[in-house]
């Protein structure tokens, strides 16, 4: 069932076929490598399913396949995109790329789906609700689950980020879950962070508060159609009289806010040279390669963090110790930090 799915999702999230449509195809990783950098949306959306795999064989073809690509990755602008439930950032995404591809621009859309605590599952639908962009041949849409990863973004994500750029995509738009004020990790792997706000959504308040909108580099009051182009002014200027309250920025750049109807593709061009001025003013003033040199380095956290976790879930002493130690933490005979230490000794002891 498992391999149905994801046999499934490899079919749904590419209608493009253009070059490989067999679903049987097996590619070797120099095959992989090689479609990727012919920008083969097949080819691709294995790459990404290898990288996102936790089996230890397929991560460590991801790791080879990654050395290669990072070698000739693009030059690409990394767009992150967050705001509430019901904000409309599907409908703003797809908008949005249908534009940057008017413009000449190949454009790749990383959405975030997120999972169920409950049977981990994820629906996946970003690409149903993005229809016409996904018929696009200068697009590609890769939905991802969550899962355990926080942060708004799915564990992988970075890794895809670069194999969408060695695959030739100009602009890279990443979709987080959209879960308030927890989207920290899409930012510290995005050159411009836009915030989607609606007006009348009673979550004005919450997004003047400290939080999210100190990592904004734009705020765009979405659905300023019809009845909502009064309130959407209104909100457009709350948000302009709050970011004063800020400090400046690190990047020099001061945070602008504007209006914006995604389903009547109104304003859309002028977030995009919101965009484009931002990109330009961070070229010009050093700040983008800083940033992306800073954004390594919590990338190299980040895996170190990961693999330390699984490796200790995976440590055989500590898979045949943890039931017991669990046992006695339900009976009130040991307390989780006490618990966690003794773990932790057994792991570091492991092999000697």
């Amino acid at each position: 069932m498992l391999k149905f799915t994801l046999k499934f999702l490899e079919f749904m999230i590419n209608p493009n076929h253009n070059n490989i449509i067999s679903k049987k195809w097996n590619p070797t990783l120099q095959e992989l490598k090689n479609g990727v950098l012919e920008s083969n949306t097949i080819a691709l959306s294995k790459a990404i399913t290898l990288i996102e795999s936790d089996a230890a064989i397929h991560q460590e073809q991801a790791q080879q396949l990654l050395n290669e690509c990072l070698k000739f990755k693009k030059d690409s602008v990394r767009i992150g995109i967050t705001g509430i439930p019901g904000v409309g950032k599907s409908t703003f995404i797809e908008s949005l790329g249908n534009y940057i591809i008017k413009l000449g621009k190949k454009v790749a859309v990383l959405a975030v789906d997120p999972s169920s605590s409950i049977n981990k599952g994820s629906i996946l639908g970003d690409k149903t609700r993005m229809q016409h962009l996904s018929k696009q041949p200068q697009a590609y849409i890769r939905p991802s689950a969550a899962g355990h990863s926080l942060g708004g973004v799915a564990k992988k994500t970075k890794e895809s980020i670069i194999l969408c750029e060695a695959a030739g995509y100009d602009v890279i738009l990443i979709e987080t879950v959209g879960v308030g004020q927890s989207e920290t990790l899409v930012h510290s792997m995005v050159d411009f962070f836009l915030l989607l706000k609606i007006s009348g959504s009673g979550d004005g308040l919450q997004g003047i508060k400290r939080g999210i909108i100190e990592m904004a580099d734009g705020i765009a009051i979405n659905k300023a159609d019809g009845h909502n182009i009064k309130s959407s002014q209104l909100a457009q200027k709350e948000f302009e009289r709050a970011l004063h309250l800020y400090p400046v920025k690190e990047s020099g750049w001061a945070p602008k806010v504007v209006t914006c109807s995604a389903l009547q593709n109104q304003g859309i061009d002028k977030i995009w040279t919101l965009i484009y001025q931002y990109i330009s003013t961070i070229k010009q003033n050093k700040f983008f390669e800083k940033n992306r040199i800073q954004q390594d380095e919590k990338w190299l956290h980040q895996i170190v963090q990961q693999q330390l976790h699984q490796e200790f879930y995976n440590c055989a002493e500590v898979n045949q110790l943890l039931p017991g130690i669990i046992n006695q933490i339900h009976k009130g005979e040991i307390t989780p930090f006490s618990a966690a230490e003794l773990l932790m000794k057994l792991y570091k002891k492991r092999g000697n």
